[in-house]
């Protein structure tokens, strides 16, 4: 159980996100609010529960604290709400669509004697609120994230705290992950999945070891992005800190951050900006389509187990539970695939004489389709994508130095994170602070297309001359 410290840190965060705002200019406040939250708050069981409100734990308190902060100080400030009509269609979707999910499960749902409540108005208002508060930092970024320094910034934090947390990580892959227990309390996952080839992968204060090793790809990619795009940051030492991070990723011994590695930054590192957006949208189109391949079983499942089983027997039987769950799963989310099961895990399959939870969700697609059904996950997967795609339509007209030289990694990096959600479920407020960045680029993007093209077009009409008498 979290000890006292846990909590007191989580509840005094609120007083250090409003000293950031007030001493930082509120985009470095904002990123720094909730990336060092996300990387040293305790995670849950850690949080306060509260009558008629989700429990607020270290994704919730930055992002309400910071949302109340600058709609105090800078007020709406125009339009919250994005631009684009389909964008505001997914974000209401995404928030509302919870109500008819409680509207369409008020009924209990047993397995043999073992019973699981039905959905209560309650219930409905609780998950609208969650909702609310996880799009906050989608909303904020994309009103104070929008522009190239915004993100620059974005990429050097990235960086900075990538440095630092390699200082935990390295203690951890030597002692093993020890230092939540240590500084918090408790352990936060399974110890024997920290296990790895003869060492340990460390885990830190994040949720799971494969969330500290995405951090670290992310981390990594940005430090060779800044590296080719910023003059400034062309030095030799920024090159070595690249090298370094990428060896402390190598360390952490999570396959599929390393390969994303060995994909991703040659990208970065070669291909131009449009070219770069070009790969983001290739990637997000596969991660929302691979869970319409699984429902229409298009996926070749056992060739992608026999191909991993080249690489590793370990892998290839963790790659066959994962599939065999997903399809169980499925299996349960089909009985309700519009709006879904709801909460109290209603989605999951139980074992009708001990009670336990018989399966395992692993996926961020399958849990959302599970909960809030197929129109839950659009709604979800498509206002994180969208902002790949805005650009990608913006870029083709745009002309290069129009571009920003850091919203290209920015793109590959939200692509990644989303396809990562089809084997994990790494939603996380960066997640969500990437999304928003991106729309709001793109919609400045647009803003731009349309003025020059209206002052193209009145430079190309003739002028109408007329005498008075």
């Amino acid at each position: 159980m979290p000890n006292p410290l846990a909590y007191l840190v989580l509840a005094m965060w609120p007083i250090v996100t409003i000293v950031l705002f007030r001493r930082l200019p509120v985009e470095r406040a904002l990123i720094l609010s909730l990336l060092v939250g996300y990387l040293f708050l305790p995670e849950p069981p850690t949080a306060f529960d509260l009558p008629l409100m989700p429990s607020l734990n270290k994704h919730s308190i930055p992002a309400l604290t910071a949302f109340a902060f600058c709609m105090w100080k800078y007020g709406p400030g125009g339009a919250l709400l994005p631009q684009s009509p389909l964008a505001r269609l997914l974000l209401a979707v995404f928030v509302f669509s919870p109500v008819l999910t409680t509207v369409t499960n008020t009924a209990p749902v047993f397995f043999g004697q073992i019973g699981l409540p039905g959905l209560s108005p309650k219930d409905g208002l609780a998950l609208v609120v969650q909702h609310m508060i996880v799009i906050m930092p989608f909303l904020l970024a994309r009103r104070f994230l929008a522009n190239g320094g915004a993100q620059r910034y974005f990429l050097v934090a990235l960086v900075v705290t990538g440095l630092v947390y390699s200082v935990p990580m390295l203690i951890e892959m030597r002692l093993s992950p020890q230092l939540n227990r240590w500084i918090y309390g408790y352990y936060q996952h399974l110890f024997g999945q920290s296990i790895r080839a003869n060492g340990y992968r460390p885990v830190v204060f994040l949720y799971h070891g494969l969330w500290v090793a995405f951090f670290m790809f992310t981390a990594t990619l940005a430090a060779f992005a800044l590296w080719r795009n910023d003059k400034r940051l062309h030095e030799f030492k920024v090159l070595a800190a690249a090298a370094y991070l990428l060896a402390i990723l190598v360390l952490a011994k999570s396959l599929g951050a390393l390969i994303f590695a060995v994909g991703l930054i040659p990208v970065a590192m070669l291909l131009g900006r449009k070219s770069q957006i070009r790969v983001a949208m290739l990637i997000g189109a596969l991660a929302i389509g691979y869970p319409i391949m699984k429902g229409a079983h298009l996926v070749p499942e056992d060739r992608i187990i026999a191909a991993a089983a080249s690489i590793d027997a370990e892998r290839a039987n963790s790659l066959d539970f994962r599939f065999e769950n997903e399809n169980i799963l499925l299996d349960r989310a089909y009985l309700k695939p519009v709006f879904g099961w709801g909460s109290w895990g209603r989605n999951q399959i139980f074992d009708p004489v001990t009670g336990e939870i018989a399966t395992v969700t692993d996926g961020r697609w399958i849990i959302v389709i599970g909960v809030y059904g197929w129109v839950g996950f659009l709604a979800e997967f498509g206002l994180l994508l969208l902002p790949v795609f805005l650009l990608w339509r913006e870029s083709v007209s745009a002309r290069r130095e129009t571009i920003s030289p850091f919203i290209a990694p920015l793109s590959l990096m939200l692509a990644i994170n989303v396809f990562d959600m089809i084997p994990n479920a790494t939603l996380t407020p960066l997640t969500w602070l990437l999304a928003g960045a991106l729309t709001g680029y793109a919609e400045q993007l647009k803003a731009a297309r349309k003025k020059q093209a209206v002052r193209t077009g009145a430079a190309s009409r003739p002028l109408k001359w007329r005498s008075v008498m």
